[in-house]
């Protein structure tokens, strides 16, 4: 894990160093918008509600918008004065009975580690609340805001939850109606309370739709079902090997005319004659769905290169018609 803040807990005259770490995260399932087609993503543009342009970065302010629907637009200077905190302090104002906060205030939950020079009033502290059944509520700002939070300890860490502000928790609008309710019928509601009874232990739950969804695309990817395109396909932190793109996109481009890997032998005295300018174009990449022209002046259909996994696509830059001998070139020199 990497920590996302560094501070110190105080309370009293006391101060822990510590690290705050993200103690949650989401394994929800996500899906892309894709052209059904293709498999191509859903591009979206920024787009004026009033004129219908679209609008550049640099043109895009902050705006509040008020009950009556009027826009009030803020710049940086409005944006500048408002209140901030930087402090890397997190302040404990009391300590609470953990049954007195509802858990619906709990918004975001993180880890707090200690420094080596925190380690022993860490584990002070740890005990206290232990031992007293109590919660720590703090303030602490987390990326320049303020907000309130609760330290407790979850086995043998503390753990800090931030809280909603007491107006971010809404009242519901409708009432229960609630008719007679016999006593037979309360007894039989124990009963089944008592059946139900158990200790909670969050293994026992599993995300089912999550695994089905996994079965379905593990599936498809095994039965060849799966859309090679540039944009779904992810390239980051993966090693580009250019020698076996080039390698691929010539011999794709060489069966989409019809030629086998061992044809054009002819062209390698033409190859060799002409290095001194072929060489040059062939060096530099471009992208393989250009195809060059062939000897009689029409040009070939265009097909794309086999994409190496987690590659971009690379192949010999379109070179003029009567140079049939710079796909040789490419070949030779991405072997």
């Amino acid at each position: 894990m990497r920590a996302i803040w560094k501070g110190a807990v105080s309370f009293g005259l006391v101060s822990v160093p510590v690290k705050l770490y993200a103690a949650t995260e989401s394994h929800d399932v996500s899906f892309r918008q894709v052209h059904a087609k293709d498999g191509g993503r859903i591009r979206y543009q920024r787009v004026c509600s009033l004129d219908g342009e679209e609008v550049a970065y640099a043109d895009i302010a902050k705006g509040y918008e008020t009950e009556d629907g009027e826009m009030v637009i803020l710049d940086d200077d409005d944006l500048g004065a408002l209140p901030s905190s930087s402090s890397r302090e997190i302040a404990v104002e009391k300590f609470v009975p953990s049954d007195q906060i509802d858990p619906l205030l709990f918004e975001k939950s993180y880890y707090l580690e200690p420094d080596k020079t925190g380690a022993k009033p860490y584990a002070l502290l740890r005990q206290a609340l232990l031992e007293a059944d109590r919660m720590a509520v703090v303030t602490v700002a987390i990326r320049n805001r303020t907000t309130i939070a609760v330290l407790r300890v979850r086995d043998d860490v503390i753990v800090l939850q931030t809280m909603m502000w007491p107006d971010e928790v809404r009242t519901p609008d409708f009432s229960v109606e609630i008719g007679d309710v016999k006593d037979s019928e309360v007894e039989m509601a124990r009963m089944l309370v008592d059946t139900l009874a158990g200790d909670f232990d969050a293994d026992d739950f599993t995300d089912d739709y999550a695994e089905a969804v996994e079965a379905v695309v593990k599936a498809k990817i095994e039965g060849g079902e799966v859309q090679r395109t540039e944009t779904s396909t992810k390239s980051s932190g993966e090693v580009v090997d250019l020698l076996a793109a080039l390698q691929r996109s010539v011999q794709a481009a060489k069966k989409a005319r019809g030629e086998d890997d061992s044809s054009n032998s002819d062209s390698d005295s033409d190859s060799d004659s002409d290095s001194g300018s072929t060489r040059k174009r062939t060096t530099k990449k471009a992208p393989a769905k250009k195809s060059a022209a062939d000897t009689t002046g029409s040009t070939t259909k265009k097909a794309p290169a086999k994409k190496a996994a987690g590659t971009k696509k690379a192949a010999a830059k379109k070179a003029p018609a009567k140079k049939t001998s710079t796909r040789k070139t490419a070949a030779k020199k991405a072997s």
